[in-house]
């Protein structure tokens, strides 16, 4: 039995990567600041440090023979764009000292979860954006501070495979999204704002939506279950560089919006207000996730936004249930 280390374990896709890694007979720790949110993990052993500490991750990587690290700051594009110093002090200090207590402790392969903020803003300037090819990150002109540390982790990823011999692998999602993540309090991706407001307006029967600009900025979303699936193959296969994952297929937010409101059922009304949008486009080319690991993400966007919607509709509703059993609470927050 494989023993691995999955740091994040408490948040979104580490706890799905828990999931996944336990249905396959692996031996898995669990490390994160909290415990999982919305349901207990499955980990064998689930240990809460702080990753920035090194004492903390030579402790979570001891005695395990792969690393899936996942740990993060991290948030939707409100958090990311108005926390630059605390996201690029926050995440290199977990990743400089988790990829260093790894080598320390003798850890064969350690996968580095990186992300789309890598790729230059200078590509990404149109809302029909030409897919993004893994070369197309240099030259380097990352998005926000979450993407220059991003960026940074992945060189040092490669300089600890050439210079100590840690098989590393790099992998660069692509708007994951899916039930059992964070829906509220300013942390949320856009595919979990949206199905929030929706809900939300469902249940008050006030069926104007806010969207940030003008709902035209594009992206590609990729639903959680095809996420872990990659992951894993990524880790099992000889390919060192990094790689694409995530939906090749380019979405504007309007319509991401109107998809979800079919399929919550209701007509609405949007008001578009100033806020973040991030880059004009992003979409995923993911030529190379086919030819390095014969697949791709396979479940639609229709599908993963219905699944998505319907957990986090049942979240709106027990969160307001309180409210309308005892009104007066309504004011009390």
């Amino acid at each position: 039995m494989k023993k691995v280390l999955v740091t994040g374990a408490g948040g979104f896709i580490g706890h799905h990567l828990v999931r996944y890694l336990k249905d396959r007979d692996y031996w898995v720790r669990g490390v994160d600041m909290k415990h999982s949110e919305y349901e207990p993990s499955l980990a064998d052993e689930f240990v809460l440090l702080d990753l920035r500490r090194i004492d903390h991750c030579l402790e979570a990587t001891r005695g395990v023979q792969e690393v899936y690290a996942l740990a993060a700051d991290m948030g939707g594009m409100g958090f990311i764009s108005s926390h630059h110093a605390q996201i690029l002090r926050d995440n290199s200090l977990i990743n400089i000292h988790t990829l260093e207590s790894a080598r320390q402790n003798g850890v064969e392969r350690y996968l580095y979860c990186s992300s789309a903020c890598v790729y230059p803003e200078y590509r990404q300037t149109a809302a029909e954006v030409a897919p993004l090819r893994e070369e197309d990150a240099y030259p380097a002109q990352p998005q926000d501070a979450y993407g220059w540390e991003k960026l940074i982790t992945e060189r040092l990823c490669t300089h600890y495979r050439e210079d100590y011999g840690l098989e590393t692998r790099i992998v660069r999602f692509h708007n994951i999204f899916g039930p059992l993540g964070t829906w509220q309090g300013g942390r949320e991706k856009a595919p979990a704002a949206i199905c929030r407001k929706l809900a939300a307006a469902k249940l008050s029967g006030n069926h104007e939506i806010e969207i940030w600009g003008d709902g035209e900025q594009t992206r590609s979303f990729c639903y959680i279950d095809d996420c872990v699936i990659g992951i894993h193959k990524l880790m099992r296969s000889d390919y060192r560089a990094p790689l694409n994952l995530g939906q090749d297929r380019l979405i504007t937010i309007n319509q991401l919006v109107d998809m979800a409101a079919a399929i919550a059922g209701i007509r609405i009304v949007k008001r578009h207000v100033e806020g973040p949008q991030g880059v004009r486009g992003r979409n995923s080319d993911n030529t190379r996730l086919r030819q390095v690991l014969g697949w791709e993400p396979q479940i639609s966007l229709e599908e993963g936004l219905a699944r998505t919607y319907r957990w986090i509709e049942a979240q709106v509703r027990n969160a307001d249930a309180p409210m309308r059993a005892h009104p007066g609470l309504a004011g009390a927050v």
